[in-house]
Order: C-alpha cells, then structure tokens, then sequence
C-alpha cells in the first residue's frame, strides 16, 4: 500500500487562518478558542507541513503586542524549519473597509491600505516570502448606483502599481498574486475570475511582477470548471499560488477540505499541478468544520493533505495505464498538440485537403470510455 505521509519535499502550506479559524459564522458563535500562532507552526511541522502563511493580524491571534508576537512566530519557524512562502494583508474585517479598500469611494482609506499592505510587505520580505496574495474581498458593491466600476479599476490599478514600484525599490523578491471571487462578503467583488483578472493584469504598470492565486471555491461557485481555469493561467503563465478547499458547487464559500467536494475536479486538477509544469506550493485554505474540536481541527489539517497525495497516486496511476494511454491515442488527445499548420505551411495550402466533413462527422471520439477509466482510477477500481 502507498505511504500518504506527507513530507516537506511535498510542499504543502496552510494559511494560519485556516486551521486558526474560530468557527464564527453570520448565524453564530466561535466554538473553538483563538489557536496561537506558535503552536499552529509546531502542530503542522508535526504533521509533514513545509510552509505556513498569514495576514498581518493573524499573527495576533493570541499577543496583542505586534513586536511580541512577530518574534514568537519567527522562533517558531526556526525551530521547526517551516517556511513562509507566501503573506498577505487583511483588508476585509475591520470596519473601516466596509466599503473596500483599494476602491473605497473614502481616499483616505484608500491610503491607509496602502500603509498597511507596505508595512506587512517589510515583514514578508523579512521572513522570506516570495509571494504575495491580495484577496480584494471587500472590493465590490451591493448596487450599481455605490461604485463608479471604470473608476474603482483606476484606483485597483493604482494601488497595484504603487505596490509594485515599492517592492522594486526596497529590492524585495517578492510577486503580487491576485485571488479572484465572484461574490461574498460583497454583493458583487471586482476581478470575480481567473479572466477578469487576467485581463486587468495586462492593463498595470509592472505586469511581469502580478499573477493569479486561484481557489478552487471561488471559481466553483460561478458555475466555472476550476481545472480550465487553472490551465489557462499556467498557459499564460501566471500561476504564481493556488489554493487548495473543496466545494459543492454554486452555493456559500464552503472551504471544505480538498477533496472533500467534487471529487472528479480534484484527481483532474492533481494530474494537471502535477504534470502541468507548476512547481509552486500547494496551499491549503480551507476551515475545519464549526463542529470540530481542537483535535479535529488537525485531524482536518492533516485530510487535506493525506487526500492530495492520495489523488496524486491515482493520477500517476492513471497516466501509467497503458490502457488509459490506448484510450488517449483513440480520443486524439496528444493529437492536439500538433500543430494545425505543418512547418512552411501557409493558409493556401487548406485549399489543397482532401477532406470529407460528412465521413468525419460520423467519426466517434471515444470520450465515454476514457473517462470511465479515470473514474475506475479515481475510485481505486484498477
């Protein structure tokens, strides 16, 4: 039987909110007390963690005193060997972001943002992250009459670049990762997907320097297919994170432990990290269920990754089957890869085929039978 434990060559991260997370919720009471941040670093190097991450007030969890509290953090990280491979800024829980913080329609949030970011932008660069995530979930309105939309990009696109040149001239090794979400907090959030934020990143100042950090909830519950999504940023390349939850489809942000929603969508989105050229962390963000004790709460922390690398298996598997690459063969899948004009060919030499669309069209692609063998493959069945 294959050994699931994970180990740091396996490069899984959590963000010290995740197995942090309270369990409060719109409806309800925290049912877990606030976890310390050292103990977060220890209980997940215990586990085959490789890195942890965290928003500025994460590492607040449990010291009030920031000084304090960044130097228990980063003992911990030294006595354990953990590392920070990513940070990001909390710009969503305190009142004064209620209207956003980049876009807020008040300049002077808008600034303070900026402060805040910079300032955990000196620490990150400190600790050694080479990512930095920025989850607009504020950016956004309720209705159309609140937000001037072409003007809140101006100001997105602004916050962005100042950001950028600030990183260039401190001399930092650090990368922006924009995390798109369709909806809550905010009605409606600005960049609610993989293309929208593509498309906006093309438009900034220092576009080399920003790419995507995509979560599988976030595009799930638009109704879109997480694993195209993801390849499409590898293929401009701009996968520069991803996190890693599990979702039932169009509904809340569930941020279930990977795996632990649409299964088939995981073991296609394993195969593709892992054959597809990513060589980034593998992050989990995700919250253990409000039912959960502080026990369970690890016992979720350590599913997500046992589950990746469960996935990780079958598809390894999948891809030896030499059935399964039979099956491929028929499908004409690695025939896509060639090129639809032949080397010195030009658009006149279409004219010269010999082609029957009638006898094509009658051709079958197979399709059923390949994904039954990944479903078999999936389920352990072969």
């Amino acid at each position: 039987m294959a050994d699931y434990t994970p180990t740091p060559e396996d490069r899984f991260s959590f963000g010290l909110w995740t197995v942090g997370w309270q369990a409060r919720d719109p409806f309800g009471d925290a049912t877990r007390p606030p976890l310390d941040p050292v103990e977060t670093v220890h209980r997940l190097a215990e586990l085959g963690a490789w890195g942890v991450t965290f928003h500025d007030d994460d590492l607040l969890a449990t010291e009030s005193d920031r000084d304090k509290a960044v130097a228990a953090f980063r003992k911990a990280l030294d006595d354990t060997g953990l590392v920070v491979p990513m940070a990001t800024t909390n710009l969503f829980t305190h009142p004064v972001f209620k209207d956003g913080a980049f876009t807020s329609n008040d300049r002077d949030v808008r600034r303070y943002a900026l402060r805040k970011v910079m300032r955990n932008l000196d620490l990150a660069a400190e600790l050694g992250a080479r990512t930095y995530v920025c989850w607009g979930g504020r950016e956004g309105a309720e209705t159309d009459a609140a937000k001037d939309v072409r003007a809140a990009l101006d100001r997105y696109k602004e916050a962005l670049d100042v950001l950028c040149g600030y990183v260039r001239d401190k001399g930092y090794d650090i990368r922006f990762a924009l995390e798109p979400k369709p909806n809550e907090p905010r009605g409606d959030i600005l960049l609610p997907t993989i293309g929208h934020a593509l498309a906006f990143i093309g438009e900034l100042e220092h576009p080399e320097m920003v790419g995507l950090n995509p979560e599988v909830g976030h595009e799930q519950m638009a109704g879109l297919n997480f694993v195209h999504g993801v390849a499409q940023a590898l293929w401009h390349g701009k996968l520069f994170h991803i996190d890693l939850n599990g979702q039932h489809g169009i509904k809340y942000d569930q941020d279930l432990v990977f795996g632990h929603g649409d299964v088939k969508s995981a073991f296609f989105l394993v195969d593709l990290l892992e054959h597809g050229g990513y060589d980034g962390p593998r992050h989990f963000d995700y919250k253990p269920t409000r039912t959960e004790d502080i026990e369970g709460v690890w016992q979720s922390a350590a599913a997500n990754m046992r589950t990746y690398l469960i996935l990780k298996e079958r598809a390894k598997a999948f891809r030896a089957d030499p059935e399964v690459q039979e099956a491929l063969a028929a499908s004409r899948v690695t025939e896509l890869a060639v090129p639809t004009l032949a080397p010195g060919e030009t658009y006149e030499d279409l004219a010269k085929d010999d082609f029957d669309p009638d006898e094509a069209g009658r051709r079958g692609y197979h399709y059923a039978r390949l994904d039954q063998l990944a479903v078999e493959h999936l389920l352990g069945a072969r």
